[in-house]
């Protein structure tokens, strides 16, 4: 049985949707593992058995280095040496660094989506969807985003909040907590903005705790907390 956990579609327009699918489908052949999580495929060194677009393979390394080493140590040759191509190549694709970030970050977003959408598949009850939410954001935080929140990361990095950058951050906060609410609402919670509130920054906490201090007493107090917080026994 299916339960629909979405609302409107992430803002991204009909006609941006193939384009999308297909870059995922191209990162999901390129990585690795991937449970309820987002993740940043890494480059393969030889070959795929699919073709790799210049955009696809330039926007893999800027996923993975920004992400790494933070976005502004990386400069565009930087980014240019690791992916093998030209200046040119990527000017055709992306007008500046800061369109390469947002980019970066829309990755971001759609793989959260996609996760969620798995999630939704598998799901046996609204219950069983509150259950992989509160598994995934612990999973997310140690096996796939061990460097902290990328969001988070970007703002840090960004400070003016009318900068692209930071829309997209706050779109993302914005879609994921609704996403929460519904989960909550459809499992029958009191007070779900409440708790989906609570939940972000208990998500918030595990990237970056899990980060800075010792992390089974993180991924612990966080799954504590979280299962509080969604009424989960």
């Amino acid at each position: 049985m299916k339960f629909s956990i979405f609302g409107r579609k992430n803002g991204r327009s009909s006609s941006q949707e193939p384009t999308m699918k297909a870059e995922l489908r191209q990162a999901t052949q390129m990585g690795n593992d991937r449970s309820f999580s987002c993740y940043r495929p890494s480059v393969p060194d030889q070959p795929s058995a699919l073709p790799v677009s210049p955009r696809e393979r330039l926007l893999t390394v800027a996923c993975d280095l920004f992400y790494r080493e933070g976005i502004a140590r990386v400069g565009v040759d930087r980014i240019l040496a690791e992916a093998g191509t030209t200046r040119s190549t990527l000017y055709r694709h992306f007008p500046g660094k800061e369109a390469l970030v947002a980019a970066y970050l829309e990755r971001e977003d759609a793989m959260l989506d996609e996760t969620f959408a798995g999630a939704e598949a598998v799901a046996s009850s609204p219950e069983h969807l509150l259950e992989l939410a509160v598994q995934g954001m612990a999973e997310d935080a140690f096996r796939h985003h061990t460097r902290g929140c990328p969001f988070i990361n970007a703002s840090a990095e960004y400070p003016d909040v009318a900068s692209r950058v930071r829309r997209i951050v706050s779109e993302h906060r914005h879609r994921f907590r609704e996403r929460l609410e519904r989960y909550l609402r459809a499992a029958g919670r009191p007070d779900p903005a409440e708790r989906a509130g609570e939940l972000v920054m208990l998500r918030d906490a595990v990237l970056v705790g899990s980060y800075l201090d010792d992390e089974m007493t993180v991924r612990r107090d966080f799954t504590r907390a979280a299962r509080s917080a969604a009424s989960l026994g």
